[in-house]
């Protein structure tokens, strides 16, 4: 798998993505171990599953466009959340 760096986030812009990417994996390692016998838990569980994740791919299509990333039909972006430094991946 190549990496390529194709562009910088503000720090704001990366907080923003890290919330949502720290909240949408720990609401999928709480589905993993959560059962639909508990009905009310799991629909709310759901429903802010789904809604996490369009924040995040939304984000992801908001700054792209703005800062016009290069990207491939194969590929994907990742963010370095130390740096906020992006990268392709193929």
């Amino acid at each position: 798998m190549a990496k390529k760096k194709v562009g910088q986030v503000t720090v704001e812009e990366k907080n923003e993505i890290q919330t949502l990417f720290e909240r949408k994996n720990g609401l999928t390692e709480l589905s993993k171990i959560l059962t639909a016998d508990n009905t009310e838990l799991y629909e709310k569980l759901v429903k802010d599953l789904g809604e996490t994740g369009t924040k995040f791919q939304s984000w992801w299509d908001r700054v792209s466009t703005k800062y016009a990333w290069e990207s491939s039909p194969n590929g994907h972006w990742e963010i370095n959340f130390d740096t906020n430094e992006i990268f392709l991946t193929d």
